[in-house]
């Protein structure tokens, strides 16, 4: 192994290792904050409406800041503003009373996320030059999930122990002591700016000479992702789920969401190198598993929820490597910032969509809500493994 592909790796291991404390921070958050709204007043429809809608403003405004970042290449400065405000706000959710003002902070921290998330993923696929697309960001995501299971397990056992002075107030000391790993975070953040100012040295690829564009490939690929997007229910709506008809106790919801990202980490990495060798026919398969999802995630048993969890996990895991991964392989490191913001924009329109119907159908028909999301599932997988056929057909041409 060279050099250059060691330190690639230690790179993206610190990367990880961020994110791993970024995740412990947020995700320990998302996986009460369905539980919360509902407690404050918040009907399935405002909580799924409100979890949409901060999927929307966050996904689409990266794309505005992927051109920032492609245009001024101020990598790491977008990261740490973003991080600074996606953590910070989560603490202050201990200090809401009414659920439009926690409402606000869940909007406000996916902006927040919406600010970093083009420059890192970019920073990130960088390293993938080195060490293949999918094995990247599968290790970053591993790491990455390692915070998001403890996330919601220190929720839990802090849920737990403080459960005695009513479920708000034990809702509100768990979200406060979020601030320490949000402080960790930022400070490991720094320490890797500081080691590394200039992380895209690692890809050696060269950069095509004129003006660069996406080709038809891409948008191919992004109507697959819209398409995932809009069948992918939040775990928001799962967790009221199962408080609304008590499949599960309170401490046992972040467990649920534990399982969930346990799920999704190892996914990632076992499809992440899946993609590296067999290219979109991983994503055509992890799609196609996470297509019935619903039918378990809006049972009506303890173990249908836990299912469904699971197959959720998959499908997380795969929107957080595979999904990255393609785009560093399809786009050409001088507008890949563009093209994750572009990425992400789509995704995040096709999520509020998906979401809202979803949280009407769940009042109106549950099955209906299952038939939908699935087909959609189903849809993508089609046109992934049409993607998969050209891009096989490209290689043996060129």
């Amino acid at each position: 192994m060279s050099n250059l592909k060691k330190n690639a790796l230690y790179f993206v291991v610190i990367m990880g290792v961020v994110s791993l404390f970024s995740d412990l921070t947020y995700e320990g958050a998302r996986s009460l904050v369905g539980p919360y709204l509902g407690l404050l007043g918040a009907s399935a429809f405002v909580i799924s409406t409100v979890a949409g809608l901060g999927e929307l403003i966050g996904y689409t405004l990266r794309y505005f800041f992927g051109r920032l970042v492609d245009k001024t290449k101020k990598y790491w400065l977008f990261a740490i503003i973003g991080y600074v405000v996606n953590l910070l706000v989560i603490p202050t959710l201990a200090l809401t009373k009414h659920w439009q003002t926690a409402a606000l902070l869940v909007i406000l921290e996916r902006v927040g996320k919406s600010i970093r998330k083009p420059a890192k993923d970019t920073i990130t696929s960088f390293a993938g030059g080195q060490l293949g697309y999918g094995t990247t960001f599968a290790l970053e995501e591993l790491l990455d999930q390692i915070g998001a299971t403890i996330g919601p397990l220190f929720m839990s056992i802090s849920v737990a122990n403080n459960i005695s002075s009513g479920n708000l107030t034990a809702y509100r000391k768990s979200f406060a002591l979020l601030i320490f790993p949000a402080l960790i975070t930022l400070g490991l953040l720094l320490i890797t700016r500081a080691l590394v100012p200039n992380p895209e040295k690692f890809d050696e690829k060269r950069e095509e000479k004129g003006v660069v564009k996406f080709d038809k490939m891409f948008y191919l690929y992004i109507t697959a992702i819209g398409l995932i997007a809009f069948g992918f229910a939040d775990f928001a709506l799962i967790s009221y789920h199962a408080q609304k008809n008590a499949l599960l106790s309170p401490a046992l919801i972040p467990i649920a969401y534990m399982v969930a990202m346990i799920v999704d980490a190892f996914s990632a990495l076992i499809f992440g190198r899946l993609f590296d060798r067999k290219g979109f026919l991983a994503l055509s398969l992890s799609t196609f598993i996470t297509a019935f999802y619903s039918i378990f995630a809006f049972g009506n048993s303890q173990s249908a929820i836990i299912l469904g969890a699971v197959l959720w996990g998959i499908g997380m895991g795969a929107q957080e490597s595979i999904l990255k991964a393609a785009i560093g392989k399809l786009v050409d490191k001088q507008i890949r910032a563009t093209a994750y913001g572009f990425f992400n924009a789509i995704f995040g329109i096709a999520w509020f969509a998906g979401s809202a119907l979803i949280g009407l159908l769940y009042s109106v028909n549950l099955h209906v809500l299952m038939i939908v999301s699935i087909i959609s599932e189903l849809c993508a997988v089609v046109i992934l493994t049409r993607i998969n056929y050209l891009v096989k057909a490209n290689e043996k041409k060129n």
